[in-house]
């Protein structure tokens, strides 16, 4: 048994390990730069060493290694062993224990040293690819599949959701093929279903996108019958959305019911949106009571500002005061879990973390930050709001409980733009003195409140037209806030009151400046400089303004307006044109197209704008006048007696209108009946002296006894007219001759007539005066009486808007504005 056993020579048991400390120059790498040799083989052979001749030597002989210095050492293996690399028996020992690259076991003498296998030639050419085959076939309509499927969600995501739905469907169509070939070629456990659920789903979203809700909802139920697909009963919620934008709310509610059975308990905040969604929906069917019942659930489990504002709403349909209370609390409590400003403040001079500061202070992390606080704002006031005007007795102690509330929360800075709410809520009420007392009460405020109360409170004393203390409180807000552009709109408007138009634009300039949307600075730098006369530049800011606010009617007839006043009519009507397509019954607007188009000279496109804007405003008396001339000059006398029966009773002091009634009669030939409406005058107006003349004419042609009677009150008239005249022309220094218009005479003699100037400024019914007994009723007479009306949409008061703030930040106050008063209310 022992005869295998082989003991180490009693010499070298004290030397175990001896050999492991020797160095061989042969590894010392910091030297090969130096190495001559190494480095001749190198430039020459490539890095390949030549040919090794190694000699066999004995065991335990020495054998000379040369060095780069050219010195020899001689390397003996400890214990007798054969050197490391050496030949022994024609066959080559390897070098250490694990056979390293490039050596073989049977190497024959002289081989070379190619640990790289270069001398082995280049790797043989790929097999190419049979593009024939069904696998090959099937791999690249998956892949053109999976195209289409992400062309389709690309196509979506920048809006172009027909071309979207086209590729959903195309990628549908390849998927089907794809799934036969597969048939074909291997086991049904082949097919890769989670290409069939993407492409499912895509068509799915892609219908309910383009609000084929039918075609979404089939698509949804091979899905979810499916029980090949995992985790497909989740996509109930989509069903259910569907149900809820076709207002089938108890579908939809089924679903989402449906859908919370199916997701695990793991899935928490999956199945609070789904809860969220129900309660929504009880809101919608107007079941308060289940609705309340989810959104306490959510706001027990994990409360969230949509679910507390939602169960605020809920409380508040069914009047319980004191849960209102408590779910305002709760919703206050909700937390934001955002950071500080302070974090984005540099606590030091350090470059590096200014830089960095200055790289995160407006990044997407703080503008979804910015976006939530704006968010929980938003509900919290619109709630302190909702709720302030019923929790208490009255509105005030309800908006004071409120900003108790909200002072002892995270949300301190509110209170300020609740107690501002508050003022506002009194203009509401038209308490004009309260809501002036609660805005005073923040002038001893920080800056930014102060200048937003001085803001409204310059608004309220410009509505009152109290300028002096408009103007006061407007330089007020302005020195408390500079930047605020309502505040210079404003002060603007002030200024603008008391005819300073170029300091009032200056003003107007700097809001602009600081806030470049003040369209209400706008608009009123563009009626200063209507004022001034400088309609180019008027023109160029109305423009401008209708960029921004395309379908502004206020805006869309100043264009036109500055155009009539630069003698472009063409281009006046255009704009009025576009004005009655986004006001189509305005009466003004309609009129002053009518006007437009008879001074062009077309007057059937005149009568029928008139005619458009008498039948939604019949009590405008310039477009009654108007339209009773047109029929006159038309010789339809008998349909302009309506027109002027309305006058007369639109203005029944006003001789003129029944005067032109009873002509309207006589011209028609009905004597009898103008013979009646001429007494009936006669007896309201019995000094007119062209209702005595036509009486006289009239009781004398038909042989009436009244006519002596009528002749000597005419001539008694007439004698105290002289005297009258006299009198006037006696006073008068220069003895000039007067002009005297006699008042009420658009009288209704035969040869009337109505005829409109070149430019339209005004309409004339012309109408003669009773001429001599023995003239016949056409014949004209040099006495003429002029019914005139000045233009409908001419000069008047424009009033520039007015700027207000609601609450800090807000926009400007701008269902209180005062604009330019052209268009009717």
């Amino acid at each position: 048994m022992m005869q295998n056993v082989h003991l180490a020579p009693e010499t070298d048991e004290d030397d175990l390990y001896s050999g492991y400390n020797d160095y061989n120059p042969t590894y010392d790498t910091e030297e090969l730069e130096n190495d001559t040799a190494f480095q001749e083989a190198v430039r020459t052979s490539h890095g390949r060493r030549p040919p090794i001749t190694a000699k066999i030597p004995s065991t335990a002989v020495t054998r000379p290694v040369a060095t780069g210095y050219g010195s020899k050492t001689s390397l003996a293996s400890s214990m007798g062993r054969p050197m490391t690399g050496a030949i022994q028996d024609g066959v080559t020992r390897p070098m250490t224990a694990v056979r390293a690259a490039g050596f073989t076991k049977a190497a024959v003498r002289g081989s070379a040293f190619d640990p790289l296998g270069q001398s082995r030639g280049p790797a043989p050419p790929l097999e190419a690819k049979n593009e024939d085959s069904p696998e090959e076939k099937i791999r690249q309509l998956e892949k053109k599949v999976n195209e289409l499927v992400e062309e389709s969600c690309i196509a979506n995501s920048c809006g172009d959701l027909k071309l979207a739905l086209e590729k959903a469907k195309d990628a549908g169509r390849k998927e089907r093929i794809l799934v036969r070939q597969r048939e074909q070629v291997t086991t049904p456990e082949n097919i890769n279903l989670d290409l069939t659920y993407s492409v499912l789903f895509n068509l799915a979203s892609q219908y309910s996108a383009n609000e084929m809700y039918a075609e979404a909802l089939n698509t949804y139920q091979v899905i979810v019958k499916n029980k090949m697909f995992s985790n497909a009963g989740r996509l109930k919620v989509n069903m259910g959305n569907i149900y809820l934008k076709q207002r089938n709310y108890s579908k939809a509610i089924k679903f989402y019911r449906m859908a919370l059975d199916q997701i695990p308990s793991v899935h928490k905040e999956m199945r609070i949106k789904i809860m969220q969604n129900i309660g929504v929906t009880f809101i919608k069917t107007g079941q308060y009571s289940d609705a309340i019942n989810s959104f306490e659930h959510i706001m027990s489990l994990a409360p969230n500002l949509k679910a507390g504002f939602n169960l605020i709403l809920s409380y508040f349909a069914v009047g319980d005061r004191d849960k209102m209370k408590k779910a305002f609390q709760k919703l206050i409590a909700v937390p934001l879990e955002i950071d500080e400003d302070d974090k984005y403040i540099s606590p030091s001079d350090d470059p590096h973390t200014n830089l960095v500061i200055e790289a995160i202070k407006n990044d997407h992390l703080r503008q979804m930050e910015r976006e939530r606080k704006a968010m929980a704002e938003k509900y919290i006031m619109t709630a302190a709001k909702l709720i302030a005007p019923v929790i208490e007795t009255s509105f005030a102690v309800g908006y004071d409980w409120c900003v108790e509330v909200v002072k002892a929360s995270q949300y301190v800075e509110l209170a300020n733009d609740l107690e501002i709410n508050k003022a506002i809520t009194y203009l509401r009420q038209k308490d004009f003195n309260q809501a002036v007392e609660t805005l005073k009460m923040f002038e001893k405020k920080d800056s930014r409140v102060k200048s937003a109360a001085a803001t409204n409170l310059s608004f309220l004393y410009y509505l009152e037209n109290e300028f002096a203390q408009a103007s006061s409180y407007a330089d007020l807000a302005v020195n408390s806030d500079r930047y605020n552009p309502s505040a210079l709109t404003n002060k603007g408007n002030t200024v603008f009151a008391n005819g300073d138009y170029e300091k009032a634009a200056e003003f107007y300039k700097e809001a602009l400046r600081n806030d470049s949307s003040c369209t209400e600075a706008l608009y009123n730098i563009g009626l200063t400089y209507k004022r001034l006369n400088r309609l180019d530049e008027a023109l160029d800011c109305f423009l401008k303004l209708h960029a921004i606010l395309r379908n502004s009617a206020q805006v869309l007839y100043q264009i036109a307006n500055v155009y009539e006043l630069m003698e472009d009519p063409n281009q006046a009507i255009e704009w009025l044109m576009q004005l009655i397509s986004v006001v189509p019954t305005d009466s003004r607007a309609l009129s002053k197209l009518g006007e437009l188009y008879d001074s062009e000279g077309d007057k059937s496109q005149a009568f029928q704008y008139y005619y458009e804007s008498y039948r939604y405003f019949p009590s405008n008396i310039e477009v009654i006048e108007w339209l009773g001339a047109y029929y006159i000059d038309t010789q339809f006398c008998e349909k302009a007696i309506q027109y002027f029966e309305r006058a007369s009773l639109i203005q029944p002091t006003q001789v003129k209108w029944q005067l032109m009634v009873a002509s309207c009669f006589r011209r028609s030939g009905n004597y009898q009946k103008a013979l009646d409406t001429y007494k009936d005058i006669h007896r309201k107006f019995p000094e007119n002296v062209e209702c005595l003349r036509f009486l006289v004419r009239l009781c004398t042609d038909i042989g009436l006894k009244e006519v002596q009677e009528y002749a000597t009150k005419l001539k008694r008239l007439e004698k105290m007219k002289e005297i009258r005249e006299q009198r006037v022309r006696s006073g008068r220094d220069g003895g000039g001759g007067s002009r005297s218009r006699r008042e009420g005479s658009a009288g209704s003699d035969s040869g009337q007539n109505c005829s409109a100037s070149s430019k339209g400024e005004r309409l004339s019914a012309k109408l003669r005066a009773l001429p001599g007994t023995n003239e016949p009723y056409e014949s004209s007479s040099n006495k003429e009486i002029d019914a005139s009306y000045v233009d409908p949409l001419g000069p008047q008061i424009e009033r520039p808007k007015t700027a207000a703030r609601k609450r800090i930040d807000e926009d400007d106050f701008a269902d209180e504005e005062l604009g330019d008063d052209l268009l009717p209310e």
